[in-house]
């Protein structure tokens, strides 16, 4: 007989929204046991606050310090083996790990993942879904605004200088199902955006706690087909995303490199302002590595990800966005793509040629 354990694995960006989805499901299920993290950083180092609770309230409340308050410390120090003893403990058969607000879920699924399988150390556990939840009042601000985590208190630490549409994004593009507090039809701006940046092959469910937890802890989360929605490499819009509303998305892609120098004076124009966009591109300065783009509500990342390999190059960078710039994007991203032109005479031109994106990039390999 099987007696592993499902564990539900949850993401927020607000602490109020993650309780109360706490509060929904151990509700729905009581012997579900919940560990709840929050990672509190400091001169000294950092602490985990650890919570364990079901739905007879509060098991379990106490600090942990780390030597570096990071999201992988707190789960391989606290998180794994919490869970090894709570999946030990008979009077639970279902586990709900709430991860720290503003915290990815794809690191921590990975790790999970890993030591759920064979050879792992979590042999009595499975993982069964990755939940996102938010508040549709909020979700239009929260992605294309311009807050940062650390204005909301909310970083993991004190470098963390993530904005709050980048973490949010981050999180609902991972999930297996998203729960989504309040009236869709009075925020219909938030509700469409949350339609094109959510995962295409994820499921959207109306309220926090109007989800079938059965149905949750049945369903075994496909971590091949988590890291697939994250990779910059199978990026694409999502099918049939409304746009009643003013939201739309632009596929924006070609084989052609973009011009280092013409990236750098136009950035702004593809990165800024309250726009959704991720995807990769390539650059003649370092033609072997896969670039990646992220951004949300004008804040931008880029960097080296990979390795082309045997995969031909391209550049697609797919932008959600509301209002009317979307021919200003088309534009800046024709001017930024090196031209036929450029590209006839050659890559061998630009071998040794002072790379001005390595201060983003960082130092491009020598191969």
């Amino acid at each position: 007989m099987n007696h592993r354990k499902p564990v539900l694995v949850l993401a927020t960006v607000d602490p109020v929204v993650r309780d109360a989805t706490i509060f929904g499901l151990v509700s729905d299920h009581p012997r579900m046991a919940v560990l709840r993290h929050d990672i509190l950083d400091g001169p000294d180092g950092g602490r985990i606050r650890r919570v364990v609770m079901s739905a007879d309230g509060v098991l379990h409340d106490s600090g942990l310090h780390l030597e570096h308050a990071c999201l992988s410390c707190a789960v391989r120090e606290d998180a794994l083996p919490t869970l090894e003893r709570l999946a030990a403990d008979d009077r639970w058969d279902a586990l709900l790990f709430a991860l720290p607000v503003s915290a990815e879920a794809l690191p921590v699924v990975r790790a999970l993942s890993h030591e759920t399988g064979r050879g792992g150390r979590l042999r009595g556990l499975w993982v069964s879904h990755v939940v996102s939840a938010l508040d549709v009042e909020a979700f239009e601000d929260d992605l294309l605004g311009d807050d940062l985590l650390a204005e909301r208190d909310l970083a993991l630490t004190a470098d963390d200088r993530r904005s709050v549409g980048e973490a949010l994004a981050a999180q609902v593009a991972h999930a297996d199902t998203v729960l989504v507090s309040g009236a869709a039809d009075a925020h219909p701006v938030g509700s469409d955006l949350l339609d094109h940046v959510r995962a295409a092959d994820g499921v959207r469910v109306e309220g926090l706690y109007g989800v079938d937890v059965d149905v949750l802890l049945r369903t075994e989360h496909q971590a091949h087909r988590g890291e697939r929605r994250m990779d910059p490499l199978h990026v694409a819009p999502v099918p049939g995303a409304p746009t009643d509303h003013g939201v739309w998305t632009l596929d924006l892609r070609s084989p052609r490199p973009m011009h280092p120098e013409r990236l750098m004076e136009h950035v702004w124009r593809l990165g800024g302002g309250r726009l959704r966009g991720r995807g990769r591109f390539w650059v003649p300065t370092r033609p072997d590595s896969v670039c990646v783009w992220e951004g949300s509500g004008g804040q931008l990342s880029v960097g080296d990800l990979d390795r082309w390999g045997r995969r031909s190059p391209d550049t697609r960078i797919v932008v959600t966005g509301t209002g009317s710039q979307q021919g200003e994007l088309v534009e800046a991203f024709e001017e930024v793509l090196m031209s036929e032109r450029e590209l006839s005479a050659g890559l061998a031109r630009w071998v040794g040629v002072e790379d001005v994106l390595e201060p983003w990039l960082g130092e491009r390999s020598q191969a």
